[in-house]
């Protein structure tokens, strides 16, 4: 298991300091006694610019790659198992470089962070197609992880820093643009490829485009470190009065709750990154032209477009996010179901049930946010819940390669798809209970 991540000094909503003051988590006095004043209209606006663009860049790199998964094993020289390792390499960066977010976000501020982050997929991006072997390749898809690792822990610190009092519509705005992005790059790679008469590489790299945009919001944000933060404002204890005991850290290794929150991201994550790595080729070698199986995935990837932005809302009234869990999981047994018996008759449907399956990611992100009273809290839940969660996905996408390879077909490696979604289930139903990490620890 990882080490308990640093935390990120926030702060929680005015009416969570009021009801439990006692709760609060600080890991160091506050510098001044005044709150910091909320932010300006045109930082918020800022911000919102800034989390669309972050999210739409979150994915491309992945599921462009799923799109062209055969052409570049095929100019890389890639066996079966090493197109495995490739699509395990992205929950590998998520869960090292993801634990340090929280100690580079306390030091630099979580915009010059994700803005650092933006500007490292832009530059693995931008080399990964003029690698010439596969350890090129990797060095420079890992680059472009490690920069989506970062982002991908602190897109949720930065909503609850700028935006405490709308964390349901904020999570959905840049849920549904992180599906936009994912679907995006999976159906327009291919068509793009040919109609610049490219390979593989051209088809890749467009994609540095969209990043180089991505980090130009933040940029003027790179000053803002916490002044514009809701923040608790210490109380003065009155002259002569003994000074209040400061609260213990969280220890966020002690919740049932946390670990819950972990083997869910991480099982949900295996099946999304399974789904963009090798959906395309199961439709593919069911006789499923390449664009259409490009296109496919795309079905998939937009789906969560809509109900990103249904689904957070729609947890945050609810007490207990368990049911939503399991709807998700019941629809993702179907989609692989009918993807066994019949993947090409039915590849529509069994796109569109396995695009519902996926809407597990933004319901993580919404039980994160509310799994926690304060925002020091939601930092630690964030990193820790993340970083444990992609450790727990790396084994997936690489024996799925491994099952395809050795077997000769895509039976087994279903198999294994439609089995992980049962502990997806229980864990689900464990994490959606009205709880919070503060009480637990």
């Amino acid at each position: 298991m990882p080490d308990e991540p640093q935390t990120l000094e926030t702060a929680a909503p005015a009416a969570d300091r009021a009801s439990s003051p006692a709760t609060t988590v600080r890991d160091s006095p506050a510098p001044a006694p005044s709150a910091p004043a909320p932010p300006t209209a045109w930082i918020a606006r800022l911000v919102v610019v800034g989390l669309v663009l972050a999210a739409l860049n979150l994915r491309p790199a992945i599921t462009s790659l799923g799109a062209l998964l055969e052409e570049v094993r095929d100019g890389l020289h890639m066996s079966g198992s090493v197109a495995g390792v490739l699509t395990s390499v992205p929950p590998l960066c998520f869960a090292i470089f993801g634990i340090t977010a929280p100690r580079l976000a306390r030091r630099f501020g979580p915009a010059a962070v994700v803005c650092a982050g933006m500007a490292a997929i832009f530059a693995g991006l931008a080399v990964r197609p003029f690698a010439s072997g596969t350890v090129g390749f990797l060095a420079a898809s890992a680059l472009a992880l490690m920069g989506i690792a970062v982002s991908n822990v602190l897109m949720p610190v930065i909503v609850k820093r700028y935006f405490p009092d709308r964390v349901g519509t904020m999570t959905g705005l840049y849920s549904m643009a992180l599906a936009l992005g994912t679907s995006l790059a999976a159906a327009a790679t291919v068509p793009m490829t040919e109609a610049l008469g490219g390979g593989w590489r051209t088809g890749l790299g467009l994609w540095a485009v969209l990043a180089a945009f991505a980090v130009l919001p933040f940029v003027p944000l790179l000053r803002d470190r916490g002044r514009h933060f809701a923040a608790p404002t210490p109380a003065v204890p009155a002259q002569g009065a003994a000074s209040p005991p400061s609260a213990p850290p969280l220890r966020i290794t002690r919740s049932r709750t946390a670990w819950a929150l972990g083997a869910f991201f991480g099982l949900q994550a295996t099946g999304a990154y399974i789904t963009m790595g090798w959906m395309p080729q199961i439709f593919r070698d069911a006789g499923v032209p390449a664009g259409t199986a490009g296109v496919l995935l795309a079905v998939t990837m937009v789906m969560g477009v809509p109900l990103a932005f249904v689904i957070p809302r729609l947890a945050t009234r609810l007490k207990n996010q368990g049911p939503i869990a399991v709807a998700l999981a019941l629809c993702g047994l179907t989609g692989y179901t009918g993807l066994y018996l019949a993947p090409a008759a039915g590849a529509w449907a069994w796109a569109l049930l396995l695009g519902v399956s996926n809407c597990a990611f933004p319901l993580a992100l919404t039980m994160i946010g509310m799994r926690s009273r304060t925002g020091a809290g939601v930092v630690r839940l964030s990193a820790f819940a993340q970083s444990v969660g992609y450790l727990i996905s790396i084994p997936g996408p690489l024996l799925v390669g491994v099952l395809y390879q050795h077997s000769g077909g895509w039976g087994l490696p279903i198999a294994l798809m439609a089995g992980l979604l049962l502990p997806q289930m229980a864990v689900g139903v464990l994490a959606g209970r009205d709880r919070t990490v503060e009480d637990e620890c």
